[in-house]
């Protein structure tokens, strides 16, 4: 995420939507400091690892933005595909909290809370910028264009 995000924000043409990227570019990286703190907390040593369905989620972004023209019909294809991710990610996070629940490991538990509910602020903000401006704007320009 952190290297689709920047690349995500620069494709769009909503200043707001841009924004919100960007500033769920500085939450992500507090999400990789709380999963740290999950491991300290299992006492577990932390490994990357690659998600093969996070990547399939960014490439289809990708592929989206490259064959799009940048316009405000691109950004309610970067809503979809960002809405994709987040529900990726909630479904992570809330999946590995429930499960942190049954081991009894509390710290983990609150940690995890803090980030999918910061995922879910996400979501809702980006649903939010489509159904207020973005997707009517991407409307306006098609009836423009026809």
């Amino acid at each position: 995420m952190f290297k689709a995000l920047p690349k995500t924000a620069e494709a769009s043409t909503s200043p707001e939507l841009r924004q919100a990227f960007e500033s769920h570019l500085g939450e992500t990286k507090g999400h990789v400091t709380r999963l740290e703190q999950v491991f300290q907390a299992l006492r577990k040593k932390p490994k990357g690892q690659t998600s093969d369905a996070m990547k399939g989620l960014i490439e289809e972004g990708e592929d989206m933005v490259s064959n799009t023209e940048q316009s405000p019909l691109r950004d309610t294809g970067l809503i979809a595909a960002a809405n994709r991710v987040e529900h990726y990610e909630i479904a992570a996070y809330g999946s590995t909290q429930a499960f942190a629940k049954t081991l009894g490991v509390n710290e983990a538990v609150s940690l995890l809370e803090a980030t999918l509910a910061e995922e879910k602020k996400a979501d809702e903000k980006l649903t939010e910028l489509a159904e207020s401006s973005v997707n009517q704007e991407a409307l306006r320009a098609a009836s423009v264009s026809r």
